[in-house]
């Protein structure tokens, strides 16, 4: 006997394969995308971890009872989680009826054309390769011997530091690094009369090291950004195990970073070809028609559902509004090269206009004592600052590994400058104490207080 879940499920199987059709024949491109539906407790637990299976770490159980909190209020509700790669992989909520489901199921099929044909999607796949959610089960295990052998507060100790930095990554280098050199280049000498310049010129290696003396590279030769591959390469007393663990998280944030860099594009590509698809969609009923389109407007509406209180704008309902100025201005095919080529950044700075600002109410407005609404700020530049300041060096503070001590002390900056981000100094102390565990040595951070006067930073 079947039970309603059956049923739902078998309802939304019966559309996926005209849907598929649909998308390709609209020219979307991507690799095969296998659906799930699951659980909603299963959903949160997706939400929170980022992949199906993830190393275990308390941080995220904190992270899991908000979700809940959040979705018992009312405040939040997940219709589906979608993982690029070859197959993609698509979980659906249970709970979801169908006309929800229709929607999802086209709105996976445009996330997936984006991450197989945008840039960063492909850079990342191609590093961290095409099995992300087998890769991340995979450093689960791996933490989970690692805990069998070394005790489950070791682990802890290197996952709290680890974790505490996976932001902290440089995709501007390969995943894969060679170390630094162990020597610095030679200095060149200049022979300071015409016969030490021709007898030089004669063997240009005889002057390179006059006394068999090479000088050691510092290390780090330049600021290292990558925090997380800096340590688990030059840590003084890192283990083999707990360099994995590190490695490990890196490889996850490398996957992770393009998902952040492209929130706005994303979401915004995958609602533009949703909506695109139901309206195309002549062989879905009436019925389910409407109630798919009612459910397009609550996903990209920029204002709360029972409140009208603006909320952080909403990357689905902006990235939908662009995408379909950028389609209507300038045809689909240059929208595909935008999507192919470009980030959020770009995206924002490029082809959010004042004209679109304006009817999107972005800009900043006041209510006089009449009840009148009038613009007080029409600065587009603030504005695409504003939506992008959270965005920068992957959400996190820019710090750099700057100096190791002879006597193995790690000195790190803060470029406060060019980040634009002050330091929480309670937070910095926590995360140098989780350092200092895996470091082993002393660690302290330079950075600027809220005054703007130099400050440094040590482990409490």
């Amino acid at each position: 006997m079947s039970t309603p879940a059956d049923v739902a499920v078998r309802q939304w199987r019966e559309f996926l394969p005209q849907i598929e059709q649909l998308a390709v024949r609209s020219g979307l491109e991507y690799h095969p995308v296998d659906f799930e539906s699951v659980p909603e407790t299963f959903m949160m637990e997706i939400a929170v971890y980022g992949l199906p299976v993830r190393m275990p770490h308390w941080s995220f159980g904190v992270r899991y009872i908000s979700q809940l909190i959040q979705h018992r209020m009312g405040h939040s509700r997940l219709f589906e989680v979608v993982f690029p790669g070859n197959p993609g992989r698509a979980y659906l909520a249970a709970g979801n009826g169908l006309a929800e489901n229709v929607l999802v199921l086209a709105h996976v099929l445009g996330h997936a054309d984006f991450s197989r044909n945008n840039l960063l999607f492909r850079r990342s796949q191609d590093q961290v390769g095409m099995q992300i959610v087998e890769r991340a089960a995979s450093h689960a295990q791996q933490i989970a011997r690692a805990i069998e052998e070394h005790g489950a507060a070791r682990v802890e100790a290197v996952l709290d530091a680890a974790l505490a930095l996976e932001q902290h990554v440089d995709v501007d280098q390969p995943l894969v690094r060679p170390p630094y050199p162990e020597y610095a280049p030679p200095q060149p000498t200049c022979p300071d009369d015409d016969f030490r310049r021709r007898f030089a010129a004669l063997d240009p290696d005889s002057s390179e090291h006059p006394h068999g003396m090479r000088r050691r590279a510092p290390v780090p030769p330049f600021p290292e950004r990558d925090l997380l591959w800096f340590i688990a390469n030059y840590a003084p007393e890192l283990e083999g195990w707990e360099r994995d663990v590190f490695l490990a998280v890196r490889e996850e944030s490398y996957y992770f970073y393009p998902v952040f860099a492209t929130q706005i594009m994303n979401e915004g590509w995958a609602s533009y070809w949703h909506a695109r698809l139901l309206r195309e969609s002549d062989f879905l009923p009436q019925e389910t028609y409407l109630d798919a389109i009612k459910c397009h407007s609550d996903v990209v509406r920029p204002i709360a559902a029972d409140q009208q209180v603006a909320l952080a704008v909403n990357p689905y309902h902006l990235g939908f509004s662009i995408w379909e100025k950028v389609v209507e201005r300038d045809g689909l095919e240059a929208a595909r090269r935008v999507m192919r080529e470009e980030d959020d950044f770009s995206f924002v700075r490029n082809r959010l206009t004042p004209e679109l600002a304006d009817e999107l109410g972005l800009f900043r407005f006041e209510a006089d004592s009449t009840g009148g609404v009038r613009v007080i700020e029409r600065d587009l530049p603030k504005l695409q600052d504003a939506l992008l300041a959270p965005k920068y060096n992957f959400g996190a503070p820019r710090v750099a590994a700057l100096h190791v001590h002879v006597d193995g002390t790690l000195e790190l900056q803060h470029d406060h400058a060019t980040d634009g981000r002050g330091l929480d100094p309670e937070r910095s102390r926590r995360v140098l104490e989780y350092l200092k565990r895996v470091w082993r040595r002393p660690v302290k951070l330079h950075t600027v207080g809220a005054a703007g006067q130099p400050l440094e930073l040590v482990p409490p």
